[in-house]
């Protein structure tokens, strides 16, 4: 990935926890993909102080490994890319547009990041994704076949083909809603490879500028075996595995430092705004 700082696996695979075996095969893969979704939290106080994150290793290691805190999209995937190059996956750096609500594709820009993951031996590669902020996202990575129903964890994906002007094909993620019972778009992304200073560019515009939904409110989420925890706002959504949904709003700065301590397991820098 163009970063000359050794990863530091030990320190890594301490952090989200997993102790199985360091071998680039599925087993591997999935375990190491599951752990780090419910062991490094999604948030974006960096961004709500109108400021881009490093994506350096040493920075990420610094703040998601060793420290009280979590990532948004481009941090989690970076950090997951050293991961699993370190031990011995090929890894595609790719850009997806986030079709979450949107009417057409066309409408929403290449925000996102995802990752294309190669196996050695394996003919198939797999989408990997622990940065998408939303109860949508992947748990686990999920192999490049269309049509096809997967299930990660505790939830239901699929990828489709779907129509594109470009001369490769784009694929869109989608998520089983337990609700409706439909199938609802993620994001669209093609197989293009992106690099380092290609998403220096989009991680500088989602982290400053005060059009991105990143800098205008607090948004953080973690997930576990039993619930998915999402504080959006003042809003605290928690939807337990079983589909339940719960709410309540926060009223003041103590009572969300005091969440995001006790429920995240996150430690917000002094002299941020968190609620607005």
């Amino acid at each position: 990935m163009a970063d000359t700082v050794d990863f530091d696996l030990d320190a890594y695979l301490g952090r989200i926890g997993w102790e199985g075996e360091r071998r680039a095969d599925t087993v591997t893969l999935r375990g190491v993909h599951l752990a780090h979704m419910r062991g490094i939290p999604f948030e974006n106080l960096d961004a709500l102080r109108r400021t881009a994150p490093s994506l350096e290793t040493a920075d990420l290691m610094a703040k998601l490994v060793h420290s009280r805190r979590g990532g948004y999209c481009y941090e989690h995937n970076f950090l997951l890319a050293g991961a699993l190059e370190a031990l011995g996956f090929g890894v595609t750096l790719l850009t997806a547009r986030v079709v979450v609500g949107a009417d057409r594709i066309e409408t929403r820009p290449r925000t996102h990041m995802a990752l294309l993951v190669e196996v050695p031996g394996d003919a198939q590669p797999y989408l990997a994704d622990v940065g998408f902020g939303a109860i949508g996202a992947l748990l686990e990575p999920v192999p490049l076949t269309a049509g096809v129903e997967f299930r990660d964890a505790e939830r239901r994906h699929r990828l489709v083909r779907v129509p594109h002007r470009g001369p490769l094909e784009m694929w869109l993620l989608q998520a089983h809603d337990r609700g409706t019972g439909d199938w609802a778009g993620q994001y669209a992304f093609t197989l293009e490879p992106f690099e380092r200073p290609d998403y220096d560019v989009i991680n500088w515009h989602i982290g400053t500028n005060p059009r991105s939904p990143f800098t205008q409110r607090l948004y953080v989420q973690s997930v576990d075996a039993e619930r998915h925890l999402l504080l959006h706002g003042r809003v605290l959504t928690r939807t337990r595995a079983d589909g339940d949904v719960s709410e309540r709003e926060l009223t003041t700065e103590a009572e969300v430092r005091r969440l995001l301590d006790e429920e995240f397991g996150i430690e917000a820098p002094d002299g941020i705004a968190l609620l607005s």
